[in-house]
Parts: structure tokens; sequence; C-alpha cells
């Protein structure tokens, strides 16, 4: 394992401990238009039961997001996607001791959702998209996630350049966990994600990949969101082909550098195969 890795994540009202297997986000997509899954679970009652699955197979993390991030996704308004996501968030913690995230770039959907329960924020823009995330997140002491994003949703695959991708990214969130832990944040409560597909090409995506180690030398917890993503039928030379095993493989890889969260559509399968992967001695 990469020496420096963290081997903890502080939330809200309690500690995430890493072991030598990543765990599993489970994503819960509560949009119209996500690249994989819009509009299959935009009801209540699908999202809590869809929710509620993900943690059968194996979810240490549910992540609840309203407002769809894909390239060119329209913007949500505050209210729309305060009515999709508190009223899950809710039931999820009424049902459950899994623990809920919040995939969200406003301040006040995050305040409300933290109000029902969440125990983390995951926010794509690294808490630079609303100046009141800050001061919230300090306040209410949850976990965080920082992600890399070039650009916004609607213009991030426009043209993406770097001068080298994996020391851009990691300076930049470098740069974001420093400024949230100056800001009042408790440096064990600071995650970072280098934004698989987030204003990227393929090869940026790859080169990202394989830097795994280096994010997670940084002695922050380290979330990638590599799942069902263009790049993976790219690189198999369709992109209309099935992404769950190439999904599967990249999962498999990252284990293998010591990457702490993988967020993830297919946890049964993503579970499975990581618990066969250190039985036959993967992890080495």
């Amino acid at each position: 394992m990469t020496a420096g890795r963290a081997q903890h994540w502080r939330l809200r009202t309690r500690t995430l401990a890493f072991d030598r297997l990543p765990v599993v986000m489970g994503v819960l997509n509560i949009t119209p238009d996500s690249f994989s899954d819009g509009g299959r679970f935009l009801e209540p009652d699908a999202a809590l039961a869809h929710g509620l699955r993900l943690i059968d197979e194996g979810a240490a993390i549910v992540d609840v997001g309203g407002e769809s991030t894909r390239p060119g996704a329209a913007e949500v308004g505050e209210d729309e996607e305060l009515a999709r996501t508190v009223p899950v968030i809710e039931a999820l913690v009424a049902h459950t001791n899994a623990v809920v995230s919040i995939d969200t770039t406003k301040a006040a959907v995050a305040a409300a959702a933290i109000e029902a329960g969440a125990e983390i924020v995951n926010d794509v823009t690294a808490l630079t998209g609303d100046p009141a995330m800050t001061d919230l997140v300090t306040a209410s002491g949850v976990g965080v996630c920082a992600m890399h994003m070039q650009g916004t949703p609607r213009t991030m695959q426009d043209r993406p350049c770097y001068d080298d991708v994996v020391t851009d990214v990691l300076a930049y969130l470098t740069e974001r966990r420093a400024a949230l832990i100056d800001a009042g944040v408790d440096p064990d409560r600071v995650a970072i994600d280098p934004g698989i597909g987030f204003g990227k090409t393929v090869e940026h995506n790859l080169d990202l990949l394989a830097a795994a180690e280096r994010f997670c030398a940084t002695g922050a917890p380290v979330v990638v969101g590599h799942s069902r993503k263009s790049f993976i039928g790219r690189v198999l030379g369709d992109p209309d082909a099935d992404r769950g095993p190439g999904t599967l493989a990249v999962s498999l890889a990252l284990a293998r550098r010591g990457v702490q969260v993988l967020r993830i559509h297919d946890v049964a399968a993503t579970r499975q195969a990581l618990t066969l992967f250190e039985a036959t001695g993967g992890l080495g």
C-alpha cells in the first residue's frame, strides 16, 4: 500500500475506517438526465428502494444527487434539487445506519441534507461554486469530498487542456485541501477526487488513474468516480459497449494502488470482484 495513505475519514457523527480493500460509495441519482441512470429513480419510493438495495449489496456510503453533472447537463434550481434529495435522505437515514452523502454544489441544499442526516458533502467544484459552502461544512463538521473539474459541466469537455494533467490536478486538490483546512475544516474530514471525466480527455483520465498512488500519498482519503464513464467504451474501441466489465477492471487497478473509496453504480458486482481479488492475492 502507498506510504502515507489515510486510514480513516472523519464524518459528521462517525469515522469511516479503511482496511486493505476500498469501500464502495453507491450512486443514487435522482435526476431525469444523468448519463447512466437518468429518470430511473425520480420517484421517492423508487429512489429509496434503490438506495436500500445499494446498501444491501455492500455500499458503505450512498451518494444522493439531484442535479446531473454529465457534460452539457442543464442546471437545476435550488427548490427542485431540495425536493428531489431531502425526502430520500430522510428516508434512508430512518431505514439504515449506512453513511449518506449529498452530491451538490449548493450550500442551501447541503445544509438541508445535513439537517436530514447526511454525513458527507460531495462537491464537484471542490467547494468553490457557492461562497457559503466552506462556512457550512466547517460549522457542521461533515466529511467533505473536494473534486477537480476543469470548467463547468456545461463547458468542461469543450477542449480540456493541461501542462501535465497529474501534476496540475494534484496541485489543485492539494491547494483546495489546504484552503479548507485554513478555513477551519478538520484535515481528517477532507477527501479528494481527481474528477475522472470532468474536463479530461480519454488520455487524461488514463494518466490520472495510473497515478492514483500519488493522490493517496497526500494523506487524504481518495475518492474515484470512474463507473460506466465514456472513456471505458473509447478504450475498448466501442462507444456502445457494456461498460460494466471495464468499470470492474478499473476498480481492481485502483484497489491495488490504495484508493480508499470507489464511487460505483454496480455495487454487488464490485464487492464480489474486490473480495475475490483480495482472496487470490491481487493486493500483493
